[in-house]
């Protein structure tokens, strides 16, 4: 009852639970009251609101008051190391559940028991609390972000000492930890104590000049920036992102970016967007578009609301904008990385101790551009936690690490941050544009260069929206026992199946023990199937929102050119998929169109 009680410390949480109570709500009582949020694929991410199930302050100072349990038994260093926490600009309108009130919670709690915070004072990027976990050997990091979810949102992310998000065991220690001690401390409200203790201090300055100094690490063609004719257009999607690219801009030697005036400062109702994604196209980069062509600029660079994605537009002769999908722009920054390194490489540097990664829903370009020039590709579980904790075991190894992303256009350009960087990665793919416009080259161009090279990679990503678990759960477990129990399907409607993955049972038939080399993972359903023509196809839900993903990849030979085939090949699989596996008229589900 005293849990329940330090929901009415706040008064809109208190007005809340009295209005679902005034008006006999008990079923949304019971999902607000009886469920506690897990950690997915990007931390903890709900509605912010009332209840165990949402992220709000009293939420908030649970799941950290379990992270300081947890770091206590775990490190004896903790209170000499400190911890890092850093916010974006959610929720300001509403000042009792903004991100920057969340942050401060976050903070208190760890001062009242002498743990040190390095505490931005003002909001920064998401992968500037990975980065300076690593540059200030801090003991852990907390980003309060829903990076690209709708404005309602909010969540809290975790970052180990290593730089990379947290991955199993931490995450299920963290939640033993909040039960254990699910009762406010006595000071864990007080965020006052953050104006006054001696243990906080205010990293911005020093993480802002060394990440931007860092930043010079993936910069090849300085003096060519410094001359080029293009214009580039920015738009940071009402988040973070407006002045921490204007100066890595500054760093490569361009002039800053043109920025979108109606969306370069941040509004946490997102105001000018349906959705504050970038990943939606087209249709939500329409301003960008619009002044990239009032103002001359070929390129548009778009930045998620906490700056870890990148979206990117070019302007073609024809007068038509490409928007590349991510696995697109990952094919051009995979190219563009390795070519830089083969450039200023030493004579002699061994290729079979470079890298890159992507996930397993991911396009499977990188892995053929591996096979012809000879480094090494692995590919990860969905999310930045496993690509970001793979890449630190392999620089521990001493290996190269040149590139790594996932298709929901995350990429990593080098590894001074061990995740996803929509900065870096804007200020990265100006200079690819610049070096391929000095040849006579647009990035469209370059990417026809890399499939004609490497093989035709086709592929396509959509979802469906369902909010029912139980008809989500309905779905898998029907795959699971297709036409008899414990049986996967043969066949999708005329299309033979090779071979299926189950993630989250881990089975893999095509493997001789029939289980899965990447780890199992039950916090959400995933299965790959590759089909007897080629192409693989994954159905997922999301760890973050009411989605069942899927995708979709044709894979053509080096040399190949029937791009034609391979996108009708895929389109007649993706229709079987969907019509057999998903029946979204018989399961009610809404398809997303961008």
């Amino acid at each position: 009852m005293g849990v329940l009680l330090s929901f009415l410390q706040n008064p809109k949480t208190r007005a809340q639970i009295e209005t679902l109570l005034h008006n006999g709500m008990n079923k949304e009582l019971r999902e607000r009251l009886c469920c506690r949020m897990s950690f997915g694929t990007a931390g903890l991410r709900s509605a912010m609101g009332a209840g165990f199930s949402c992220i709000n302050d009293l939420t908030i100072i649970q799941t950290t008051q379990g992270m300081y349990l947890y770091l206590e038994r775990s490190l004896q260093d903790l209170t000499q190391r400190g911890l890092v926490v850093g916010y974006d600009t959610r929720g300001q309108v509403t000042s009792n559940c903004s991100s920057k009130r969340l942050a401060k919670l976050t903070a208190a709690v760890l001062v009242s028991k002498g743990v040190p915070v390095f505490l931005f004072s003002r909001y920064v990027p998401t992968p500037f609390v990975p980065y300076a976990v690593k540059k200030l050997k801090a003991a852990a990091g907390i980003m309060i972000t829903a990076s690209h979810n709708r404005k309602e949102d909010n969540g809290y992310k975790v970052y180990w000492e290593n730089g990379a998000q947290i991955t199993s065991p931490h995450d299920k220690e963290i939640l033993k930890c909040v039960e254990e001690s699910p009762e406010p401390w006595d000071d864990s409200w007080n965020e006052n104590l953050v104006d006054s203790s001696p243990l906080i201090k205010d990293p911005l300055e020093e993480i802002t000049d060394h990440y931007m100094h860092d930043l010079r690490m993936v910069c090849f063609h300085r003096e060519l920036n410094m001359k080029t004719p293009l214009k580039f257009v920015h738009t940071s999607f009402h988040g973070v992102g407006h002045e921490y690219v204007q100066s890595a801009f500054k760093v490569f030697g361009f002039d800053p970016p043109i920025p979108v005036p109606e969306q370069k400062d941040p509004d946490p109702n997102f105001s000018t967007v349906k959705c504050p994604n970038p990943e939606e196209g087209e249709c939500v980069l329409e301003l960008s578009l619009r002044l990239a062509e009032k103002e001359g600029a070929r390129l548009v660079v778009a930045t998620d609301p906490d700056a870890d994605r990148l979206a990117v537009a070019e302007l073609q002769e024809t007068g038509r904008w490409k928007v590349f999908t991510g696995n697109e722009l990952a094919a051009l920054l995979g190219w563009w990385m390795f070519f830089c390194w083969q450039k200023k490489c030493q004579k002699g540097s061994d290729v079979g101790n470079v890298y890159m990664l992507a996930t397993a829903v991911s396009s499977s370009i990188l892995h053929a551009i591996a096979a012809k020039e000879g480094f090494l590709y692995e590919d990860t579980l969905p999310g930045f936690k496993w690509i970001g904790n793979r890449v630190k075991t392999l620089l521990d190894n001493g290996k190269t690490v040149l590139f790594a992303f996932e298709e929901s256009i995350g990429y990593m350009c080098g590894t001074a941050v061990l995740d996803k960087d929509g900065v870096s990665a804007a200020v990265v793919v100006a200079e690819m544009a610049t070096y391929l416009d000095s040849i006579g080259v647009n990035l469209e161009g370059q990417l026809v260069k890399i499939y004609e090279t490497y093989g035709y990679h086709i592929a396509k990503t959509s979802y469906f929206l369902c909010y029912d678990p139980a008809i989500i759960k309905r779905i898998f477990e029907r795959l699971r026992n297709f036409n008899s129990p414990k049986k996967y399907p043969d066949f999708c409607g005329p299309y033979g199946i090779l071979h299926i993955r189950d993630i989250t049972t881990g089975y893999d038939s095509s493997q001789m023990n029939k289980k899965s080399i990447l780890p199992v993972s039950k916090s959400s359903h995933m299965i790959t199937f590759t089909f007897q023509n080629g192409c693989v196809a994954t159905l997922r839900t999301s760890g973050t929102e009411p989605k069942i993903k899927y995708y979709a990849e044709m894979c053509g030979s080096p040399g190949q050119g029937d791009k034609k085939y391979l996108e009708e090949e895929l389109k007649r699989v993706i229709d079987a998929l969907v019509e057999n596996f998903l029946e979204p008229s018989k399961n009610g589900l809404t398809w997303h169109s961008a």
